[in-house]
């Protein structure tokens, strides 16, 4: 069996194309690369029905990855999240099919996982020894994680407020980690600098070509979990983007096998912090790239990117799906996070209660309609974001006497 149908990579923006054989960054216009795959090849050769039997992970979808060979593949089990229905959120926001893909129980604790196990075992396969990037956190962690599994050396810079359980996760990777004092993008000039200085693989967001690959995976999930029948809205937390890019990327892919149906896909919504929001804006404007977002501060702070690289594809997406992108406030979306906990039991990231108090915020304008199928991605785990939560709990003495809830 042919592993993969890796064609070559190309460039979004002049159509430059590239070989997938050696290492590539950036297009020498300055654009992001992406893989293409031979589609026309692979729709005879590959049936939904290819997929039974295979292993609950993203590698069942191998022929669809960018590898070569197996053997090089580095997995902690990541992939095939649960696809939750929300029966007491659904009725709270008058959404009667309202579901929740949960990445908060992949390995490493977030979605990111799933760029950095395909990302890491591309490297693997091109011979890389030493990788480096910037992060808010969740993406260094998985990445140096997955690098130590492979035996690839890292060097990660984060902010320093960067949430302190993924500077340790980093840092107990044995990666070479550093802070700086500043936003992650003070982070990627430096990494930029010492990439050209130590000729290190930069996998900066979508400088190189392969996390949007494993994180795409999440799109065709979603559309295998639902036989094939996709959704009719996909809320996306939206930082660097490129989950929200994959999603629709797969998306496309599945319609070119023809796997789902071409005369319909989801509508994309892209959801921002009202603290750092630069594709909200553009897309209010109409604009196909956002402008620098200054001063950026949000508590979900996997969301908290001034710029990014791939700005023009999470907008394209947005536009191509009749999609849009929507803003919320801090105050919002931890109360959202504690209404989740609390309706459905279910402890989400900041950035996932973002996505949800979006949904919230479609559904009471009429965007999003009540019998519409609504899927919103939780990125990662809750407890990841300690500092998000503050609960003023009671101390008993020893032999104090305490009231259940039912009669407080």
């Amino acid at each position: 069996m042919k592993f993969s149908y890796i064609s070559h990579l190309y460039c979004p923006k002049c159509s430059n194309e590239y070989e997938s054989d050696t290492v590539q960054n950036l297009c020498e216009c300055g654009a992001p690369l992406l893989v293409k795959y031979d589609l026309n090849t692979l729709a005879d050769n590959w049936k939904p029905k290819d997929l039974e039997g295979r292993s609950n992970n993203l590698w069942r979808y191998h022929e669809l990855l960018p590898l070569t060979d197996d053997s090089n593949i580095v997995s902690m089990g990541e992939g095939m999240t649960p696809l939750i229905e929300m029966d007491s959120l659904n009725t709270h926001m008058g959404i009667n099919n309202l579901y929740m893909k949960d990445e908060g129980i992949i390995p490493t604790g977030t979605f990111k996982a799933r760029g950095a196990a395909v990302g890491v075992s591309k490297a693997k396969e091109l011979g890389v020894k030493e990788l480096a990037m910037p992060t808010n956190g969740n993406a260094g962690a998985a990445w140096s994680l997955y690098a130590a599994r492979a035996g690839i050396s890292s060097t990660i810079v984060m902010p320093v407020d960067a949430p302190k359980i993924t500077r340790n996760e980093c840092a107990i990777s044995g990666s070479n980690l550093y802070l700086v004092n500043g936003l992650i993008s003070d982070a990627g000039k430096i990494v930029g600098e010492a990439v050209k200085e130590h000729n290190l693989y930069d996998v900066s967001t979508l400088k190189e070509p392969y996390r949007i690959e494993g994180k795409k995976t999440m799109g065709l999930e979603i559309a295998e979990q639902f036989n094939w029948e996709v959704p009719d809205v996909i809320l996306y937390p939206t930082g660097g983007g490129v989950g929200l890019i994959g999603i629709y990327k797969a998306l496309k892919e599945l319609q070119e096998l023809g796997w789902i149906k071409k005369d319909k896909i989801p509508r994309l919504v892209a959801v921002q912090s009202e603290g750092c929001a630069p594709i909200v804006k553009a897309w209010e404007e109409g604009k196909t790239e956002s402008e620098f977002w200054n001063d950026s501060e949000t508590l979900a702070f996997g969301i908290n990117v001034p710029k990014a690289l791939g700005d023009f594809l999470v907008l394209n997406a947005i536009y191509e799906t009749e999609g849009c992108a929507v803003s919320v406030s801090d105050e919002a979306l931890l109360e959202e996070q504690k209404l989740i906990s609390q309706k459905e039991g279910l402890f989400v990231c900041p950035e996932g209660a973002a996505a949800f108090n979006a949904a919230r915020q479609l559904r009471n304008d009429g965007w999003i309609k009540e019998d519409e199928k609504v899927v919103v991605l939780n990125t990662g785990a809750g407890i990841k974001y300690p500092n998000t939560v503050s609960v003023d709990v009671p101390t008993l003495e020893p032999n104090e006497r305490l009231k259940p809830a039912a009669i407080k």
